[in-house]
């Protein structure tokens, strides 16, 4: 059917709750003034739809085309817009709150929240501090400005005694923290031990100040003012404000652990993911390098089979030699020692001079011996000979010569391949060879290394690495590796 004699679907003001539209092609459709509560419309084409005044809580748009789609003044909570294109779509006077959920309640949900119970929690908890603040302003003006010294020392037994029965409630709490956290589970049952205990605690705290500091006090301001009815408050009043204090210290601890075990959960998964991404992209390098010198030497071998027979049969031992040796070592460590880096580097020369005979000539330097047991990223010269190879001594008729040499300078490591080969064009962009290492040393040195090509005093390629970088590395490996 030709799709352009599709008409597009017209579902005004219609009922349509619960319905599964998934991956449909509602393109251009119409429903506005509809009742889309709980729809699922994932993965379907919404574009150029109308979806104004619809009711649309809890409906779902995971990966679904809202391109150019109008959905203004619309009801949008809970909704999960999750991969949908959204370019150019209209959600002007939309209502997109998230409802509330118990299950849900917590210190973070009542900040972002906005409706009913975040609005009633907040005006509460607004209304309890600046009573306490007005409190505390209210008694301290009295001490200031009161010439009664029966009053006065009452309300100093009494600031008091609540500055003490706050810091011993909000120690308290601290100390059953970690005892109902390690043995209890249930979040009802912890606030009720805890109210349990603080009741108790205060009581006794209570009755010991009471009897020390208050005793002459109160009773001296009974007899001078019997008919205030402050002194008729039942006695349990006076411990809703620990009790209050600690829950709510409480609640805050546990929340204030969750969101930082949260944020550390975040990190640590970022970190791996972080590794993952660089153990990754080493793979496919890893991978893209072993085919690439492969077929380079199997064309090398392929060019001698009929001509000389005997050179192919020695080249394809020492090739044979080579990849055993590369395809024995651990494939989930991306570092080897300078010396079987080298190893490797001299079988592949070998492979390549049974090919160039006397045109090729090579040397391998290490000034000193020590620099031989360092860590280095595996195949990070074999590509840069080869390439010496490739596009240095295959282009010259007379004898070429490549010297391999490591050196330490300055706190630098030096990895030198020299040839005599042709000089580097100028404008020459990096080919693969050189761009894998130099991701390579990116991705695990990042400033710490470097890659430099000269034509003078010598033709070379230098990879230098701080000594200091390459320490770390190792220390890092042997950490994880015990």
């Amino acid at each position: 059917m030709d799709d352009s004699k599709v008409k597009p679907m017209r579902m005004t003001a219609s009922s349509l709750d619960g319905r599964d539209f998934s991956n449909m092609n509602l393109e251009n459709s119409d429903f506005s003034f509809s009742s889309l509560r709980e729809i699922n419309f994932n993965g379907a084409n919404l574009r150029n739809a109308k979806l104004r005044f619809c009711s649309l809580d809890g409906t779902t748009f995971k990966n679904s085309d809202l391109r150019n789609a109008d959905l203004s003044f619309s009801s949008m909570s809970d909704v999960d817009l999750t991969g949908a294109q959204v370019e150019g779509a209209n959600f002007s006077f939309t209502s997109q709150e998230r409802s509330f959920r118990w299950q849900d309640f917590s210190l973070i949900g009542i900040i972002q929240n906005q409706g009913w119970v975040g609005t009633l929690v907040a005006t509460l908890l607004g209304a309890i501090i600046l009573y306490g603040i007005n409190a505390i302003a209210y008694f301290t003006a009295e001490i200031v400005y009161t010439d009664e010294p029966v009053r006065i020392k009452l309300y100093q037994y009494l600031v008091l005694n609540n500055v003490v029965a706050g810091i011993f409630t909000i120690l308290l709490t601290q100390v059953l923290t970690s005892w109902l956290d390690m043995f209890l589970k249930k979040l009802y049952v912890k606030h009720i031990i805890l109210t349990a205990a603080v009741f108790l605690m205060n009581n006794v705290l209570g009755i010991f100040i009471y009897f020390y500091f208050g005793t002459h006090i109160v009773e001296d301001y009974k007899i001078k003012y019997p008919t205030e009815a402050g002194q008729n408050a039942p006695w349990y009043w006076y411990m809703i404000g620990p009790i209050i204090i600690a829950n709510v210290f409480y609640f805050l601890s546990r929340e204030g652990k969750q969101i930082s075990r949260k944020i550390s959960d975040q990190e640590y998964q970022l970190l791996n993911l972080e590794k993952l991404k660089t153990r990754a992209e080493l793979d496919a390098l890893q991978a893209r390098i072993n085919p690439h010198f492969l077929y380079n030497a199997l064309n090398s071998i392929a060019s001698l089979v009929h001509e000389d027979p005997d050179k192919a049969e020695e080249m394809t031992l020492l090739l044979s030699k080579l990849f055993r040796y590369t395809t024995g070592r651990n494939t989930n460590d991306y570092f080897d020692t300078i010396e079987n880096e080298l190893e490797m580097v001299e079988t592949y020369l070998q492979v390549e001079k049974v090919r160039f005979g006397n045109r090729l000539r090579f040397t391998v330097e290490v000034t000193n011996d020590g620099l031989r047991d360092l860590q280095v990223p595996k195949f990070i010269l074999q590509p840069i000979v080869e390439n010496a190879i490739k596009h240095g001594i295959s282009k010259m008729a007379e004898q070429g010569s490549i010297v391999v040499k490591i050196y330490e300078e300055n706190d630098w490591l030096h990895l030198c391949v020299h040839d005599n080969g042709p000089a580097f064009p100028e404008t020459m962009g990096a080919g693969y060879g050189i761009r894998s290492i130099q991701d390579k040393l990116k991705l695990l040195y990042g400033e710490f290394a470097k890659l430099e090509l000269h034509n003078s005093p010598d033709k070379s390629v230098n990879i230098a690495i701080q000594k200091s970088a390459i320490k770390n590395q190792q220390q890092s490996n042997h950490a994880v590796s015990s």
